[in-house]
């Protein structure tokens, strides 16, 4: 069965790790792919490439979901080749971490454009598609570095915290029009990212999960895929952690 047959997503960040992740299940599921990625054009034509590979209609786009009217352009080329938008995923996002003694306005202020204006940009761009539908999920990464804070991403852990608040609030004013608005808070997921660090650490790390293992990309995915879904049609306004264990 397939749970996205005929939808169309916008998913921001794919060309890798976890937005990539959640492009593949979905594609899976029958959903059309309209992606973003920011410099990585061969690895978005690899994934553009494989997605239509699974029978569906998938397009990859340069575009900054931080600049406002990027993500505005964003939304129009999507419809007009697309027809539509049911489902938005905001998962753009960077991190610049450092003691707060050592962060610079800088680091702190391109933190919080990519990780939480782009979900502001994103969302308000797609919201009118959404208002005349009369239907939409709209799922925003979080991290359970903004559920519980972590020392040494002052910047990250406040764009993250950002974005559960934006999350409630959406749900709040959209519900009553069938939009709904959830977050997702990862925990520890492996990636390309992690593969650089080093061993004894990620160990570390696992062994502090209840779970004893880091997240696969396809874990998130998967809560996505139902968020997504009308398999959660009364679900709105949450934040579900998918980290292990690892905040229990």
């Amino acid at each position: 069965m397939k749970l996205l047959e005929g939808k169309t997503a916008i998913i921001t960040g794919a060309s890798r790790g976890i937005g990539r992740g959640i492009a593949e299940v979905f594609a899976k599921h029958g959903a059309n792919v309209a992606f973003t990625y920011s410099s990585s054009a061969e690895a978005a034509k690899v994934l553009e490439d494989e997605l239509i590979a699974l029978g569906v209609k998938a397009k990859g786009y340069q575009s900054n979901a931080a600049d406002f009217n990027e993500a505005q352009k964003l939304v129009d080329d999507v419809i007009a080749t697309f027809g539509n938008i049911d489902i938005l995923i905001n998962n753009a996002g960077i991190t610049k971490d450092n003691l707060l003694m050592r962060i610079s306005e800088e680091d702190f202020d391109k933190v919080i454009e990519v990780n939480l204006k782009s979900v502001f940009n994103m969302t308000k761009a797609v919201q009118k598609t959404m208002l005349k539908n009369r239907a939409g999920s709209i799922i925003n990464m979080s991290s359970v570095v903004g559920v519980k804070g972590n020392a040494g991403q002052t910047n990250y852990a406040a764009s993250k915290a950002g974005v559960i608040g934006f999350t409630k609030s959406v749900a709040l004013e959209l519900g009553s029009r069938n939009i709904r608005c959830n977050a997702i808070a990862p925990g520890f997921i492996e990636t390309e990212m992690t593969g650089k660090l080093n061993e004894d650490v990620v160990q570390g790390w696992r062994d502090a999960i209840p779970l004893k293992r880091g997240g696969t990309t396809e874990d998130v995915a998967n809560a996505c895929l139902f968020l997504a879904s009308d398999m959660s049609a009364y679900i709105t306004g949450q934040v579900m952690n998918v980290d292990g264990g690892m905040l229990t």
